[in-house]
């Protein structure tokens, strides 16, 4: 994956920066914003003092007083102020529209405590790669402690303080977790100031990242920052079948694209009647299957014989409506589908086999598909070699005799 500022070579394929799609750059950054109102290049007397400022490659953001001694823009390296030490990030938008996402986080400016201290020089940089090379060491010590003292928790990501000073452990549990022992540990283990910070399991794939089984980078990863609660009938409403392994995604939870579309079929099954399972017909009962929403169709099962299901048919929505006001009325219609609708379909699906026909107009017909005949059977080895060791020995006991 590469963006534009990843260099070609000579095929014109792009080498890639090799952070699979998560750049310095911010051409392919975790939850990147685009800040067009500094592209405009306007001077603003009144410019909001407030900048939003990412770290590692924008798993997490945060909000800084802007230093009127510093002139920071967009997409600068930054070492800003923290509770011990100092970090070093990127600025990702500043101006009005971090009123804007202050308002949409509904983040109080009044805890806005820290400023700016300077821009990032070579020797923040060079500390902070050296932070960033420690977190997965880190993070598979850090693992192994957990699992010696036997904490029902799981530390899915690591991050290290521009400074070195501190480390932030991001931990998933199902329960509250005492883990004081464990940062006893660990300050003993790193020589760092420890913080635990519980997550949740989307949280938590949101910022290791990966790739979805649409074959995209996952949404929670890339801009989906606000998580709303899914459930199986999202997936029932779509006519989607209910298996869990299709169904999850990475995090283990419903996949968040299952409400993208359930708006759509919500209005889409308002022109369908409602809690509606069979029709009255006078020879019995014809029961629901399923609901076809793009072709506005509804499936029934007629009645057969010896209380049987009979033969499924298709039926418009309309007809529907009507048959269940007549049974609303007491009428009870003899058949469910006229000959003229039969004869309607027939023709469509004359009309759909016509389009895989042959210049002569005959229709070809798909190859059929041979059965395998099967082999004779084969007598068994080891039978055979029994019967040869049987031979053996009765031949040798036959000459023994004969001596």
């Amino acid at each position: 994956m590469g963006c534009s500022s990843c260099a070609n070579n000579k095929t014109g394929t792009p080498n890639g920066c090799g952070n699979k799609g998560h750049c310095q750059t911010g051409g392919c950054n975790k939850l990147n914003t685009y800040d067009w109102i500094n592209t405009l290049e306007l001077d603003d007397p009144t410019e909001f003092n407030i900048v939003e400022v990412s770290f590692k490659k924008g798993a997490r953001k945060s909000f800084f007083l802007k230093n009127p001694a510093v002139r920071v823009l967009t997409g600068d390296l930054v070492v800003v102020e923290s509770d011990s030490g100092y970090d070093v990030g990127q600025i990702s938008l500043s101006g009005e529209l971090v009123r804007l996402q202050i308002r949409k986080k509904k983040f109080p400016e009044d805890r806005i405590i820290h400023k700016i201290i300077r821009k990032a020089n070579h020797r923040d940089l060079e500390k902070l790669e050296e932070a960033r090379s420690l977190e997965h060491k880190t993070l598979v010590k850090s693992r192994v402690i957990a699992r010696t003292l036997g904490l029902a928790m799981k530390i899915g990501d690591i991050e290290y303080q521009g400074d070195k000073r501190k480390a932030t452990f991001y931990y998933t549990a199902e329960g509250r977790v005492d883990f004081r022992e464990l940062v006893r540990s660990y300050a003993k283990e790193f020589r760092v100031k420890i913080e635990m910070r519980q997550i949740g399991s989307r949280q938590e794939s949101a910022r290791i990242g990966g790739v979805g089984a649409c074959g995209r980078e996952l949404c929670c990863s890339t801009w989906l920052s606000n998580f709303t609660s899914v459930t199986t009938s999202a997936a029932r409403y779509q006519n989607i079948a209910i298996n869990q392994t299709k169904l999850s995604g990475q995090c283990g939870r419903l996949k968040c694209c299952l409400n993208y579309e359930l708006d759509m079929y919500m209005e889409a099954l308002d022109g369908f009647p409602k809690n509606l399972e069979y029709l009255e017909l006078e020879h019995g009962r014809a029961y629901r299957v399923k609901t076809d929403i793009f072709k506005s169709q509804m499936y029934f099962a007629l009645p057969g014989e010896n209380n049987q299901r009979g033969p499924i048919v298709a039926i418009s929505k309309e007809r529907v409506w009507e048959v269940k006001e007549m049974n609303k009325k007491g009428k009870k219609p003899l058949v469910l589908k006229s000959e003229e609708s039969f004869a309607q379909d027939d023709k469509k699906e004359a009309q759909e086999n016509m389009e895989f026909a042959d210049v002569t107009g005959q229709i070809e017909l798909p190859p059929e598909k041979r059965k395998k005949r099967r082999g004779k059977t084969r007598p068994n080895n080891r039978r055979r070699g029994n019967n040869r060791s049987s031979n053996n020995r009765n031949n040798n006991s036959k000459k023994s005799d004969n001596k």
